[in-house]
């Protein structure tokens, strides 16, 4: 309608035109030109100048115009030639979208100037097979349900062409396939459209959806086409009856499955889809109601369960029947025969029974021993009735059978309390049966102890470093053994072992608290009268008969720095000073006097350093802190006093340290004494002296050692009448090197006469110094023999100083 109204619109308006025309200018007419669609720019439509008469030569001169159409000027005059050409592509669907005619029409106006003259032109637009037939849908789908019959018709859209005339639609294909045909329909208006038809029934569970082409064809030269997909879905018909996997089934069952247990999951399908394929599951009226008792089905999933215990012994086949039935409109079913049959199982554990036992029993009962006996049963036949009976390998027990399922338990090793008290025997039984079944007992076997174990000591020695001047009853150590038996058998008593030592027996020395084994000292013991003690200790249990162990004891007194040093020399009373005089005239490094002191301890506390404690003159004497030797440091000179104080120090190594002290006070003269000292001086000291009196100095001095050694030794041999001689006081001086060469001690009752010999550098000096009345010692030199003898028994002592040796002896 629209397009035959802008038709007519069109041509009432050139009409007006026209007649408009007619009225102001003249009468105009109408140029008509032909062109097909689409022609090339700058194609030539004719010549415009020769149609209308007009003057090539003119026109060049004069402004033309043309109309512009839709915003676009299509054509355009070219003055020089007078040609009117393409200067925009036409299309003729564009400018002519109605299809109520075939014909489109371009009309336009051409002015011309000077003078002006108006000419009209019909430019005719022809139609040429530019466009493809489409469809509005690429994709057409339709729902058919699978029991439609065949010959149904099924209308589908049509397919649309921008052309006209031949070059629209003109036929349409369809794919190739069994079930679909086409029909291809005319409209009033020409168009052509197809219609779908079923050739043959559907079956949704063979094929569910089709696909198909259609494709329509226009007439043009060439023809041009265009597609749409056709897409069938088969809508599903409860046509299909429920099916199970297999007609009958036949499943063995165990006895006594458990409640729930899973039997069988039965599945049927049903090709239909939607409801007419959900499936319900159900027994049949066959099913008699006390297999529906021992079993139960679910309904949804087909699966049968075990609703109740069954029994091999009470029934052994069950016969049922399930009915499938799907939920279509018009329900259809199927079904399936179900035999289950009970299989028998070993559902009786063997059983164990202790006929008797016998607990506790001695640890050292003899092996093979019967210590209990047991019999064994299981209800089941056959191998579920078969049993076997066993104990742990690592037990020292082994079983024995006796009769017929009775069994007695031996002791197959020695058995040892002390490494188990107790032994927890499980005795298992198992059936042969499958799975196997099996039960156990547990007896419990007490040992009693029995005294087989020595006491023991956690050492064979012991060595216990005691401090001399300890307090009497003082703690030594805790010497305890250990005994693995009970009671009785574990209970230990300690004693010392007798021995005498010097007549005196250990128990008068130590003792040792007989329960937990503490040792104590009962004195207090020196270590210069005694060094150490060896002796055993007992360590016995109260079993019967009791066993016993020992160990030895070595007690070793050790040194406390507990005697002061003594200064035997030079000699004095207490308190008193010593007096030397020394001729003036002394040589520098001249040996003035000779500090000795003696310390009773053991050899580190016992060695004595020497030290002045006063000097009076410090550049004229010095002492040797080892050997305690005063030598000059010079000579004297007239400056020098006439008397000098020395106090000389004696020193222990002890901690803290002991000391004794000598004080020294020399006399310087002119001359030499002859009273009491007479020395043998080097060459070059008394080079000014007469040679003769040097020799008779030597002489007195040598007759005078002959004499003492002599006196000695009678003195000795009288006072020692074997044993009755009362014992020597034990003694020990420093072992460090000495330059006392020889020395004599001589005591009567008027004096001590003291004689150290002690070198220079190339002569020996000899002092003599009165001794109080009263003192009983002696102290004799003697060559060196082998060394350094002490016997505690006999009645001197000898001490080795250097190359000599001193006997000490006690009046």
């Amino acid at each position: 309608m629209d397009s035959d109204l802008n038709a007519w619109s069109w041509r009432r308006y050139v009409s007006l035109l026209f007649l408009l025309s007619a009225v102001f200018h003249f009468s105009l007419a109408v140029t008509h030109y032909s062109v097909p669609e689409e022609m090339e720019v700058g194609s030539v439509v004719a010549n415009l100048a020769t149609d209308l008469g007009l003057d090539v030569q003119t026109l060049i001169k004069r402004n033309v115009r043309l109309d512009v159409i839709a915003n676009k000027k299509y054509l355009a005059i070219n003055k020089d030639r007078g040609e009117l050409y393409i200067l925009e592509k036409i299309d003729r669907e564009y400018l002519c979208p109605a299809k109520t005619t075939t014909t489109c029409f371009l009309k336009m106006e051409v002015i011309v100037e000077n003078p002006e003259r108006i000419f009209y032109i019909e430019l005719e637009i022809t139609d040429i097979n530019d466009n493809n037939p489409h469809f509005r849908r690429d994709t057409i789908n339709l729902d058919i349900i699978e029991s439609t019959p065949a010959g149904e018709r099924f209308s589908v859209s049509n397919a649309v062409d921008s052309d006209v005339g031949s070059n629209s639609v003109k036929t349409y294909y369809l794919s190739k396939n069994e079930q679909f045909d086409i029909e291809i329909q005319s409209g009033r208006d020409g168009s052509k459209f197809a219609d779908l038809i079923l050739k043959k029934a559907l079956d949704r569970e063979t094929q569910a959806v089709h696909n198909l082409i259609l494709t329509a064809v226009d007439g043009g030269v060439p023809p041009r086409s265009g597609t749409a997909s056709i897409i069938v879905r088969v809508l599903d018909a409860n046509d299909n009856a429920p099916k199970f996997d297999q007609e009958s089934y036949t499943i063995n069952l165990t006895e006594n499955s458990p409640i729930g247990s899973l039997v069988v999951k039965l599945n049927a399908t049903d090709l239909d889809e939607g409801s007419n394929a959900d499936l319900v599951y159900s027994f049949s009226l066959y099913t008699s109601e006390k297999t529906q008792k021992a079993f139960s089905l679910n309904p949804d999933s087909g699966e049968i369960r075990v609703k109740e215990m069954v029994n091999y012994e009470d029934f052994r086949i069950y016969d049922m029947e399930v009915i499938a039935s799907d939920k279509g409109t018009h329900p259809l079913s199927g079904q399936c025969k179900i035999s289950i049959i009970i299989t028998d199982m070993n559902d009786n554990h063997p059983e164990i029974s202790i006929k008797s036992f016998s607990s506790p029993v001695k640890e050292d009962v003899p092996v093979n021993t019967v210590i209990a006996v047991v019999s064994v049963s299981d209800k089941d036949s056959g191998e579920n009735g078969q049993v076997d009976i066993h104990i742990s390998d690592d037990l020292p027990f082994a079983l024995k059978e006796s009769s017929d399922n009775y069994y007695e338990l031996l002791i197959s090793e020695p058995l040892d309390r002390e490494k188990v008290p107790e032994y927890d025997i499980t005795i298992t039984v198992t059936d042969r049966g499958n799975p196997p079944l099996s039960d156990n007992e547990t007896i419990t076997l007490e040992l009693l102890d029995v005294n087989d174990n020595v006491p023991q000591f956690p050492q064979t020695f012991y060595t216990i470093p005691v401090m001399e001047n300890n307090a009497p009853g003082a703690s030594l150590s805790s010497l305890t053994a250990i005994d693995p038996d009970l009671h009785e058998n574990q209970y230990l008593v300690y004693f010392i072992i007798e021995r005498e030592i010097a007549n005196t027996s250990m128990s008068m020395l130590f003792s040792i608290n007989p329960e937990n084994g503490n040792l104590y000292a009962l004195k207090t013991f020196d270590y210069e009268i005694e060094k150490e003690f060896l002796f055993h200790i007992e360590a016995r249990d109260s079993g019967v008969p009791p066993l016993s162990s020992n160990v030895t004891v070595h007690i070793i007194i050790m040194d406390q720095n507990d005697n002061t040093p003594l200064i035997v020399s030079p000699w004095r009373a207490h308190g008193s000073e010593v007096k030397e005089k020394i001729p003036r005239s002394t040589d520098k490094g001249t040996l003035i006097a000779k500090v000795i002191a003696i310390d009773s301890d053991s050899v580190h506390n016992s060695r004595i350093t020497y030290q002045f404690l006063q000097n009076t003159d410090a550049t004229l004497f010095s002492l040797d802190q080892y050997n305690g030797e005063i030598r000059t440091m010079r000579m004297f000179s007239y400056r020098d006093s006439r008397d000098q104080r020395l106090v000389v120090i004696a020193k222990d190594n002890g901690e803290p340290a002991l000391s004794a002290t000598v004080t020294i006070k020399l006399s310087t003269v002119e001359t030499a004494l002859k009273t009491y000292t007479e020395v043998p001086l080097e060459y070059d000291i008394f080079s000014d002296l007469n040679l003769y009196l040097v020799i008779g100095l030597g002489s007195v001095s040598f007759l005078l050692l002959i004499t003492i050694l002599v006196t000695i030794v009678l003195k000795c041999q009288k006072a020692k009448p074997s044993k009755a001689a009362p014992s020597c006081r034990n003694s020990v001086i420093s072992e460090r090197n000495s330059t006392i060469a020889d020395s004599t001690l001589v005591s009567n009752d008027a004096y001590w006469y003291s004689l150290f010999l002690a070198e220079t550098r190339k002569g020996k000096l000899v002092v003599r110094q009165p001794v109080p009345k009263g003192a009983r010692y002696i102290v004799s030199s003697i060559p060196r023999s082998t060394g350094l003898t002490e016997t505690s028994d006999s009645a001197a002592s000898t001490l080795q100083v250097g190359p000599y040796t001193f006997l000490l002896c006690k009046f």
